[in-house]
């Protein structure tokens, strides 16, 4: 990290400070404009787990039955976040109950005992936009039997943290940081009294904001799907508090809306969930839908590259392709290596995945999952398509650089189904060679045809390649196919050890076949996903070799049996059946 970098890191913690304890000097504003309504969906389950005092966040699980939320010691930077931007308050509020409420109310009122005074690592500008956003979705929720002397302390903190947020929010990071900020000052200014001043600057910064993020095809500079759904929650929520007013949207955080739906769309799967791709997850279940819903934008076709992804979907299948580089710059800090890379889903059940994001596990998994090996496409000698970048902070923040700068798309019409074919040039550098890829998808859904080549395209990379052979005893340059299997498919070998069959929890069976180039095998993997204590452990499916040649072409195919019954033939549809 740069000396530049590190003063300015320290002058944005001084002014958070300082802009933290002149909010103390606000006064307390009344009450709300019209009674908010809750917009956010939590989970009952997780609810349930907090009232009992299990506290899951980030990855780690903190016992307090006994003790407080803000008696607790962080175990980690991430913990310390969630609790502090009270996401969790959706999910008490989701149990409802007078236990649930009993736990909200302490917490709430704990924050505002301990850290209301302007002190404390809460008082950032996105985590205090989330957090106020939280306080005023569930107001009737958390001051049903308050007492005056709570309700004007709640009222209070509330007026303090919003000009707090008038103060800094332009400081936050731009992406969804600053989104969260702003948007949670826009909410504030429009539902309380007397602090209607502060919301239409707020709209206007959040206009700019949209034009800046917002690109024309809908998508986001980190290119993660489930950040581009939560921005476009954050802009619903805003539109519907403008409406309840009797207001109108700003025209540019209308259309920017309007351009993320289709692209929100076609990042979905099959099952309802979003991609897995540069850090993001499945997003929250019941988000994507209600945010669709809400937002009123009809569907119609996205871009033939929403947010550089590509779509493929025929019947109940569907299959997504990060057909563009990873992202540069700041928006690469978590940007994965997954150019190339794709998922499949049938129906309600995922097959091929994506690893996904290790960052709630640590800094060690969230290296590993950002590696080219952590995702379902081919890899060279074990490198990455691009590399991770030296630390430039002590929290290990690593872009990624050395990353494919050339890769070309091109959609066509197959005689069964639709052809896409992309490119990769990350591995030229190293190994002389471009990943060149093919997916065709049957009308019907039931097969998925793949073809990987690598070749040399010009005379420079030929003598690159040639050096690689050199450098390996002319052994040739070893490559690995990987394909990601979600934990709850059932693979295995067929006896020949020329096929995998992969049964799905709804009964479906998938088998997987090459054309005889490289060896194939059943290998460990695992499945990263938030919310949970430890990666998920599951299998992938890889198929070794050795490119000798300038070229070298390795085709399979993913195909459904017809039903269960008859799996085991499918299996072996290439010999003899007999009567």
């Amino acid at each position: 990290m740069s000396d530049t970098d590190t003063m300015t890191s320290r002058w944005m913690r001084f002014q958070n400070r300082l802009y933290a304890r002149l909010s103390q000097r606000q006064k307390a504003v009344t009450g709300f404009v019209t009674q908010p309504e809750p917009r956010t969906v939590g989970s009952f389950a997780r609810g349930r787990q907090l009232v009992a005092g299990n506290l899951l966040f980030s990855g780690y699980l903190v016992e307090a039955q006994d003790t407080g939320l803000w008696e607790v010691t962080a175990p980690s930077l991430g913990f310390e976040d969630e609790r502090h931007g009270f996401a969790w308050l959706d999910d008490l509020a989701a149990v409802g109950d007078m236990r649930a409420r009993d736990k909200a109310q302490r917490w709430v009122w704990g924050w505002i005992e301990a850290h209301g005074r302007g002190q404390g690592p809460g008082w950032v500008p996105d985590l205090t936009g989330r957090r106020v956003m939280r306080w005023i979705n569930h107001a009737s929720f958390l001051l049903r039997g308050a007492d005056e002397a709570q309700t004007k302390l709640f009222f209070r903190s509330l007026a303090q943290q919003t000009w707090f947020l008038s103060k800094r929010a332009h400081a936050a990071t731009p992406g969804l940081p600053r989104f969260e900020a702003l948007a949670g000052l826009v909410q504030a200014g429009l539902a309380m009294q007397g602090l209607e001043g502060m919301a239409d600057p707020a709209l206007r910064a959040l206009a700019r904001e949209c034009e800046r993020q917002v690109d024309k095809q809908g998508g986001i500079p980190t290119r993660n799907p489930e950040e581009l759904l939560e921005v476009f929650t954050l802009l619903g929520w805003t539109s519907a508090a403008l409406s309840d007013l009797g207001r109108g949207t700003p025209v540019a955080q209308a259309a920017a809306i309007k351009r993320i739906a289709p692209t929100l769309r076609s990042l979905r799967h099959a099952d309802g969930a979003l991609a897995r791709f540069h850090g993001g997850g499945r997003g929250v279940e019941g988000r994507l839908e209600q945010a669709l819903a809400q937002s009123g934008v009809k569907h119609k076709a996205a871009t033939e590259l929403p947010m550089g992804f590509a779509r493929l979907s025929a019947a109940r299948t569907t299959v997504i392709v990060d057909a563009s580089p990873p992202p540069v710059g700041a928006a690469s800090l978590n940007a994965h290596a997954s150019t190339t890379a794709f998922e499949l889903t049938s129906g309600r059940r995922p097959l091929i995945v994506n690893c996904g994001s290790g960052a709630s596990f640590g800094l060690d998994w969230r290296r590993a999952g950002r590696a080219t090996p952590s995702h379902s496409t081919l890899c060279l000698d074990g490198y990455s398509s691009a590399r991770l970048s030296k630390p430039v902070t002590g929290s290990e923040r690593q872009a990624l650089v050395d990353a494919p700068r050339d890769v070309p798309v091109d959609f066509e019409d197959a005689f069964e189904g639709i052809r896409f074919m992309v490119g990769n040039d990350g591995y030229t550098k190293v190994f002389g060679l471009t990943h060149a890829r093919t997916f065709e998808l049957r009308f019907d859904g039931r097969e998925l045809t793949g073809e990987d080549i690598l070749l040399t395209t010009s005379d420079k990379s030929k003598r690159q390649f040639d050096k690689a052979m050199d450098a390996s005893g002319l052994s040739g340059v070893g490559f690995d196919i990987r394909f990601h299997l979600h934990p709850d498919v059932d693979a295995a070998v067929d006896l020949g050890g020329s096929a995998v069959s992969m049964a799905l929890k709804s009964g479906e069976i998938w088998v997987f076949r090459h054309d005889g180039v490289g060896k194939l095998s059943v290998e460990p993997s695992v499945y990263l996903e938030k919310g949970r204590l430890k990666p998920r452990a599951t299998k992938q499916i890889v198929l070794s070799g050795r490119a000798m040649e300038y070229a070298t072409r390795i085709q399979w195919t993913l195909s459904k049996a017809q039903d269960t019954a008859y799996a085991v033939r499918d299996l072996h549809r290439d010999e003899p059946e007999f009567d």
